[in-house]
């Protein structure tokens, strides 16, 4: 059965300023009734294992499995130091997520610098992802890149890292939002190298103009293809997340339970 959980970036603002702790952000997910949460790591306060432990121990009292952990990374970089750098970042973070006993680790590919070709870009990508595989492996967590615009604009691209990086360890996180037209195609041609989802309300078209996701079929695509895990909500919406995510995470349980 497909799960709701949410990502701790839906409340970036309150996690940026203090008004709220990442202990804080498990409660709220308690008290919504959510399956899961997601940490995403971008304002941890300590990475010590006694801190990390205390919030896998919180999440397991209140019932909610650690979905997964986040992190920001740029593999499109022509400089191989640089790359070295976000290589590092995904080995700190599957050290994290194994300590949190999370089972997948997000990140991201990057964006094509100027001057330079996608196919530049790709080996990049590939070359670096592999670097990280047999720490992946050691700590029992999948890395899961993210269509997340740059190089992972249009599905057929992330899937050709995927196929090229040719690893049990590495799958995709699919963000329901991050698609262009056509949205329902490329999440469908997602789904089949997917472990983790992020669900938004609406996808952005272009500049200007949302569209509010059509979670029905979205359903029948996940189910069609197999999928049967957790539906993470990553709130960017106007309103206030701690109105507007518990309003959006009743509309998915209506749909998905």
């Amino acid at each position: 059965m497909i799960k709701i959980g949410c990502a701790a970036y839906s409340y970036r603002e309150y996690l940026k300023d203090g008004r709220m702790r990442y202990e804080d952000f498990i409660e709220e997910a308690y008290k919504i009734g959510l399956d899961g949460v997601e940490l995403t790591l971008y304002w941890l306060p300590c990475k010590e294992k006694s801190y990390l432990r205390s919030l896998k121990r919180l999440s397991a009292m209140r019932g909610l499995p650690i979905s997964g952990v986040g992190i920001s990374t740029n593999f499109c970089n022509p400089n191989p130091s640089e790359r070295r750098k976000n290589i590092d970042a995904v080995r700190e973070g599957l050290e994290i997520a194994h300590e949190l006993g999370a089972p997948c680790l997000r990140i991201f590919g990057g964006y094509i610098p100027e001057g330079f070709l996608i196919s530049d870009a790709m080996n990049w990508v590939v070359e670096s992802i592999k670097l990280c595989l047999d720490y992946a492996e050691e700590n029992g967590v999948i890395i899961a890149m993210e269509n997340h615009g740059g190089i992972t604009t249009r599905a057929d691209d992330l899937i050709e890292i995927v196929k090229r990086v040719d690893s049990k360890w590495f799958r995709v996180n699919l963000d329901l939002g991050n698609y262009r037209d056509p949205i329902y195609e490329e999440i469908s041609k997602t789904v089949p190298y997917t472990v983790h989802v992020h669900a938004k309300v609406s996808a952005r078209l272009d500049k200007d103009k949302r569209e509010v996701l059509d979670y029905q079929r979205i359903k029948e695509i996940l189910l069609s293809k197999g999928y049967n895990g957790f539906l993470s909500i990553e709130y960017e919406e106007e309103e206030d997340p701690k109105i507007g995510v518990p309003k959006f995470a009743k509309h998915l349980f209506s749909v998905f339970c």
